[in-house]
């Protein structure tokens, strides 16, 4: 299973990848601003969502928001 950034650059495990759009978290008053770094991602049981630590929690991500760092 291929797991690709919005630019289509594939993303593997322990990837860093940039947010390329401010994203408002659910649940959470918190908004991600564009530009904001994720370290160290894990990819999940789906091509179109990472998993990874931003605003101080551990939250899943859509790769089509993300570009690779």
């Amino acid at each position: 299973m291929d797991v690709k950034d919005s630019n289509g650059n594939l993303l593997s495990e322990g990837d860093s990848v940039t947010l390329i759009k401010d994203l408002k978290v659910k649940g959470s008053s918190l908004t991600l601003k564009r530009g904001t770094v994720v370290k160290n991602i894990r990819l999940t049981n789906s091509p179109a969502e990472v998993e990874g630590r931003a605003g101080g929690s551990t939250m899943v991500l859509k790769t089509e928001f993300l570009k690779k760092a």
